[in-house]
């Protein structure tokens, strides 16, 4: 953690919703003329897109089930602490993009699926900002979650967080449902010791919870939409939160534990406004006066 350099970190696994998160930072980024340096947890995979499908296929011959991106062989675990605790003491450290469409693709000349070179993080940022599957991981070999000042995992309950992956990869990747099934349960020994685990460290937790059926995903035709669920929003520490302010806010809302306040899910933007506003606020009148 840094008060000169400070770091907030969204984990969560793919098909989980931290894109949501990430779009209400930026906002929140631009409102408050904060200048982030944007770290993409994609670029912190060991192989890009042809590379994984050839290790993959390699791993299957090998009887290996269970190769996916979660795992630590699969991702550039040290490298990703590296950046985060050089962030910390200096402002900068190493980082690159993974270009995922042709469109990103574009500007840099490069197939999509590929990696751009590794470069500096501009010196005069005000705070880093991280999104990805690993942004808490801890390990005999790393502690991640050690790093960021602001630590926030975004956990939908598992059918929805399913349903959520399906539609995506069904109807903008073309896979089948057969094919993100297989995914699915090639991920779950990683998902089980390196998704799960990271929820534990995090400062805030969202988790949505449709309140409609949602008992077999694989069959859904859609993704419960907001109005259709709530969100769960955890503390960790729960001192110095108004949470009064918060029910007064927002309509609908409750609590149901001491550190815990329910609220609907058309209003979680809101909800994230609210709460980590002031946290950014605070992170930069620490940053002036460090």
């Amino acid at each position: 953690m840094s008060s000169r350099h400070p770091i907030i970190a969204i984990t969560g696994s793919s098909g989980a919703g931290t894109t949501s998160v990430t779009r209400t930072f930026e906002n929140v980024f631009r409102r408050e003329s904060v200048n982030a340096a944007i770290i993409e947890g994609d670029s912190f995979h060991r192989h890009d897109r042809k590379q994984m499908k050839f290790h993959m296929l390699e791993a299957e011959k090998a009887g290996n089930k269970n190769f996916s991106h979660f795992g630590p062989e699969n991702n550039l675990f040290p490298e990703l602490e590296a950046l985060f605790r050089n962030y910390a003491a200096t402002g900068t450290g190493k980082r690159r993009k993974y270009l995922h469409d042709s469109e990103e693709a574009a500007p840099y000349k490069q197939d999509p699926g590929t990696f751009t070179p590794w470069e500096d993080v501009p010196p005069d940022t005000d705070l880093l900002f991280y999104e990805g599957l690993h942004g808490a991981v801890v390990t005999p070999e790393v502690n991640i979650a050690q790093h960021p000042d602001l630590l926030i995992g975004v956990v939908p309950v598992i059918n929805l967080e399913w349903i959520q992956k399906l539609y995506r990869d069904k109807k903008q990747r073309g896979y089948s449902t057969e094919a993100v099934t297989d995914t699915i349960l090639r991920r779950m020994p990683d998902y089980v010791n390196y998704i799960c685990p990271q929820f534990m460290h995090t400062h805030v937790n969202f988790q949505r919870v449709p309140m409609v059926d949602t008992s077999n995903p694989f069959i859904a035709r859609d993704i419960p939409s907001p109005d259709e669920s709530m969100v769960v929003i955890r503390f960790a520490n729960p001192k110095g939160i108004d949470f009064q302010y918060l029910r007064s806010m927002i309509d609908g809302s409750y609590m149901s534990r001491a550190n815990t306040i329910v609220v609907p899910g058309g209003k979680m933007e809101l909800a994230m406004q609210l709460i980590f506003t002031p946290f950014v606020w605070r992170m930069l009148e620490r940053k002036k006066r460090a």
